[in-house]
């Protein structure tokens, strides 16, 4: 929903928050309480009026979440563009890129994180203002003093801007091993450059509707913010004097703490990760194991003792309760009561499938065979397709699919009905004219013109449209095009989404479905259309989150741009390098049984994927008369669902109902499959104890501590997981502890239930088949 009820209340904000140098009148409190109140619903039904007047008096956010880990001051005199934060930002740059994109092709894989490069690069800067001369080369300073927090922040966005492997790196992959397409690397770079940073040039434009109005929070930032303030030692409005050890102590405990811990979970003691207890008690009984497994069931065992569990889908100390709540109600109500209705009335014949799965079935209850459906030139197979079997799914891989369809039509709706007026007021309102106090700070800067992201897209467009018109894979232009208006026609209102709630909608279903109907029988075309449709718009928003970690933390704005421009081209094309490195020099790269575990999981999903949607098609899985024909539906209810709701509160505006979101009920639980109820239950546990019990009756301290034990624990488990691969799982072929400690009863007792095994509930007797008869 909107965080002004009408365009009238965002203009009274505006001219309110530009005069608050004055003193307060009486008027101006009534104001303050009729806006910010609003505004403050939006995020929270249950914030305090006082939050909203200490934000008036303080001159600062109106939210407490941002006043604890920001602060509402700047000193534009610091330096932060240096040579120090230029040199040890694009060290990062190579090194954070190169490593997971070596590890991203293993499995067990290990990703470094931004929080590594983030608590690395300090005592780096440190060292460096420590040891350096202090000489100028060509009039540029090597040591231009102590190391700064801008600097710091800088460091970071280089370090993490592309530290994952870019997704268009599959592509690459899947054509050279499943498809024989081996080009050579101008195609590679260009395709990679296009996806990565077309997205960049999409969220430079739609900045001033998602990173300048105060209501777009960006959750995630917090925690960063919080640390870096740490360890700089800044201080926060919206903190007060509350006594108590320091933060920068609180933190350094939690981090040790953190990573000595998951050693236990990690490595020692397993089953406190996948702690599905009543699966122990019962290893037998399916029922009770697709109940209250973790692996292939349900999740209703609620615990685990792994952090690294628990925030797999984001920590739960940064994202807001209501939020919480409403993808908790969503996992519940289609997880734990639909399902299990789906599942046990044997509907889509699941009974004959695990009830969990991230697999595809035959009508057998065999794994998919996808070799069998296709010709040897790779395209679709009718008359194998018809002597074969139709493609089944578990039936919560079949719900995620549902829930899917309904988030793409419900945040359409959603965007609509709440964010219409707001994103025609930003739309008309000049970058230097936003009431946020981090806004009129950022306003002393100078401001990165809209024609530099235009020149990004012109020459990132031109360099898609020649690697898919000299290369022959089969995927005409104006599909690119569709593709990039899909991204951008999205990314505005997941966008907001996001940047309130911090979930966001994936386009990956929705841009399979359309290029799965427009273009059957492509696998490639496929693949194409929806990295650039998806990651487009998931990196236009990656980027704008690093915008708004920038606004939070008052970094000039064309320092910015440079930083993340250049390190994504470097990162980019570091990851082609080691990509085409490890094909070259690693035998049997991506097979089966790899002697180093470089069996490219990923790579195989990304390929499965091709064909189910690029080569059996969506028409065969969807349309009416087929198997998962009933799932369309969701479209229908995702669009009238946020309806209901608005027409409802406008009526009832006290009523329970207004705390509905259904754009994050639908799409909170996008992460299943590969996500399962261990990722889901115990983070809606913790929320519910950090951010609804102790937020309310503890306020300062949850004020002061919160994101920095988020930040804490995040470091901890990062740091944690790399010592134990390094260290204890990829020496000597992962043997050491083989004989005692991977094979006593904590490490295997969850490996050895029907919740580990996927155990069907029915089993298909040999030489007979379920489901239809005929299904052309």
């Amino acid at each position: 929903m909107s965080a002004y009820s009408s365009s009238e209340e965002w203009s009274q904000a505006c001219s309110f928050d530009r005069d608050m140098e004055k003193s307060p009148s009486s008027s101006d409190l009534t104001l303050l309480d009729s806006f910010t109140i609003t505004l403050a619903d939006f995020q929270d039904p249950n914030t305090e009026k006082e939050d909203a007047m200490t934000a008036f008096l303080e001159d600062d956010s109106p939210y407490p979440e941002v006043r604890s880990a920001v602060a509402n001051t700047d000193d534009p005199s610091i330096p932060s563009s240096t040579i120090r934060a230029w040199v040890i930002g694009l060290l990062f740059a190579v090194v954070m890129p190169g490593l997971n994109q070596f590890f991203y092709f293993r499995y067990p894989s290990v990703t470094v994180g931004g929080i590594v490069a983030q608590l690395l690069s300090f005592p780096i800067g440190r060292a460096w203002a420590k040891v350096m001369p202090n000489v100028t080369i060509l009039g540029v300073p090597l040591n231009p003093g102590p190391f700064t927090i801008k600097e710091h922040v800088l460091i970071t966005i280089m370090g993490s801007v592309a530290s994952g492997s870019a997704y268009a790196t599959d592509i690459v992959a899947v054509q050279r091993v499943y498809y024989k397409q081996v080009y050579d690397f101008g195609y590679e770079w260009m395709i990679v450059m296009s996806t990565q940073l077309i997205g960049f040039s999409m969220g430079g434009i739609a900045r001033r509707f998602l990173v300048q109005p105060s209501s777009m929070i960006w959750p995630s930032n917090l925690v960063t913010c919080a640390l870096f303030n740490t360890l700089h030692s800044s201080s926060y409005a919206g903190i007060g004097d509350r006594g108590g050890i320091t933060r920068e102590r609180f933190f350094f405990i939690c981090f040790v703490c953190s990573a000595v811990w998951y050693i236990v979970p990690g490595y020692l003691f397993q089953a406190l990760s996948y702690f599905s207890w009543v699966c122990w008690i019962a290893p037998e009984n399916v029922v009770v194991n697709q109940l209250f497994g973790y692996q292939h069931g349900l999740g209703m065992s609620l615990i685990t003792f792994d952090w690294a569990q628990i925030s797999y889908i984001g920590s739960p100390l940064a994202t807001p309760w209501w939020a919480e709540a409403n993808i908790a109600a969503g996992f519940v109500f289609f997880f734990w009561i639909i399902t299990p209705i789906l599942h046990y009335t044997n509907v889509w014949d699941s009974k004959f499938f695990p009830v969990s799965s991230r697999s595809s079935y035959d009508n057998t209850g065999a794994a998919y065979n996808v070799s069998r459906i296709i010709n040897p030139d790779l395209s679709f197979n009718q008359t194998a397709y018809n002597d074969y079997s139709p493609l089944y799914l578990s039936t919560t891989f079949a719900m995620s699919y549902g829930l899917s369809f309904a988030s793409i039509t419900a945040i359409l709706t959603h965007a609509f009905l709440y964010f219409r007026k707001q994103i025609w007021s930003q739309a008309r309102r000049a970058m230097h004219e936003q009431p946020d106090i981090h806004a009129r700070l950022m306003s002393k800067y100078q401001q990165v013109p809209d024609w530099w992201y235009m020149c990004i897209f012109v020459s990132l467009f031109t360099l898609g449209v020649t690697g898919i018109s000299i290369w022959p894979i089969d995927f005409p232009v104006p599909w690119f095009i569709l593709s990039l208006v899909v991204a951008f026609l999205y990314v505005i209102p997941v966008g907001m989404i996001q940047a309130i709630t911090n979930q966001q909608v994936g386009l990956n279903v929705i841009t399979e479905l359309i290029i799965g109907y427009g273009l059957p029988g492509r696998p490639v075309a496929m693949m194409m259309f929806k990295t650039w449709g998806y990651i487009t718009m998931a990196q236009a928003l990656t980027f704008t989150s690093d915008f708004k970690l920038g606004h939070y933390m008052k970094i000039p704005p064309r320092a910015m741009f440079w930083a993340q421009v250049i390190a994504t081209i470097i990162a980019g094309t570091v990851q082609l390098g080691v990509q085409q490195w490890m094909f070259s020099n690693i035998p049997d790269m991506c097979q089966k049984g790899q002697s180093s575990g470089f069996i490219c999981p990923s790579t195989e999903t990304f390929y499965t994927a091709s064909v189910v949607w690029g080569v059996i098609g969506p028409a065969r899985q969807f349309s009416q008369g087929q198997i998962y024909y009933g799932l369309v539906f969701f479209f229908l209810g995702g669009a009238i669902c946020p309806a209901i709701v608005y027409f409802y509160t406008r009526k009832y505006p006290n009523s329970f109902v207004r705390n509905l979101n259904f754009p994050v009920i639908f799409s909170g639980t996008a992460a299943i499959p590969p996500a399962t109820a261990v990722n889901y239950v115990p983070w809606a546990i913790i929320g519910f104890i950090f951010q609804f019990v102790i937020r309310r009756r503890h306020f300062s301290w949850w004020a002061k501590y919160n994101y920095v034990l988020s930040a804490a624990l995040d470091a901890g488990v990062a740091i944690g997981a790399l010592f134990v691969f390094f260290a204890l799982q990829f020496p000597a072929n992962g043997s050491i502890g083989a004989d005692n400690i991977q094979q006593w009863w904590g490490n295997t007792v969850f490996m050895n239930t029907a919740d580990a095994l996927g155990t069907t509930l029915m089993t298909v007797p040999a030489g007979e088949h379920i489901g239809p008869r005929t299904w052309a």
